[in-house]
């Protein structure tokens, strides 16, 4: 690549990094809230607000796979690991400090909103850091299988393997923890998969319009990423 299109390319993964951190970390903030939604009447979905962002971790993940590498990836991965985890520590030192008799938001009130952060932050943790994990590992296994080709069959694969993996391990958790009712665990495990393998399969001809047009921008052949392309 020219030095032009190695900026953007540079510019680019940090912009999918951010957004993928700014996902990961808002499901763990917004996750005690949960609507209804009923798609042209045919299925009332019962989740978490914390599931709206969240399927696109899964797309960032397998975009930055197919045109940065599994390396990258796998950075990425870390670094919304490390991100949790500097979150859970400034909740828990904002929960320990007393508030002013004039604050907006009083200690009740901040506990009552984020009281169960902590739990849902470790269960997050373990659930995304295995999910992520086996989402990469997936997509390139059938990478190489196909020769680069098929981008659908790891995209879905992949991403509807770690996706069952990341509901039942988090929903495990935290009915474990006591967050949430253990009589309630299998219709939200139910609604969750449905709606990460809905979002998943519609997401799909979003990510063959940006694969090809930055494999076209950075003139990386089929199966390549910039990883191998610069070795």
């Amino acid at each position: 690549m020219d030095k032009q299109n190695t900026l953007f390319a540079q510019r680019l993964f940090l912009v999918l990094a951010g957004i993928f951190i700014a996902s990961l970390v808002t499901c763990n903030l917004i996750f005690q809230k949960f609507f209804s939604w009923s798609p042209f009447g045919l299925y009332t979905f019962e989740l978490s607000v914390g599931i709206l962002p969240y399927p696109i971790t899964f797309l960032i993940t397998d975009l930055i796979s197919e045109i940065y590498g599994k390396r990258r990836a796998n950075q990425v991965v870390l670094a919304g690991l490390m991100a949790s985890v500097f979150v859970m520590g400034v909740i828990l030192i904002a929960e320990y400090v007393p508030a002013t008799t004039w604050s907006p938001v009083n200690d009740q009130t901040f506990t009552k909103v984020f009281q169960l952060t902590g739990v849902a932050v470790f269960a997050s943790m373990v659930a995304y850091l295995l999910a992520q994990l086996l989402d990469i590992r997936i997509f390139h296994y059938w990478k190489q299988k196909t020769n680069g080709r098929h981008l659908w069959l790891r995209n879905n694969f992949s991403t509807f393997s770690s996706q069952f993996a990341d509901t039942a391990i988090v929903l495990i958790l935290l009915s474990v923890a006591g967050a949430i009712e253990w009589s309630r665990f299998w219709l939200l495990l139910f609604n969750g998969v449905l709606f990460k393998w809905l979002v998943a399969l519609l997401d799909t001809p979003l990510l063959y319009f940006v694969t090809w047009f930055l494999r076209r921008k950075f003139g990386l052949a089929p199966g390549e990423d910039i990883d191998n392309k610069q070795s």
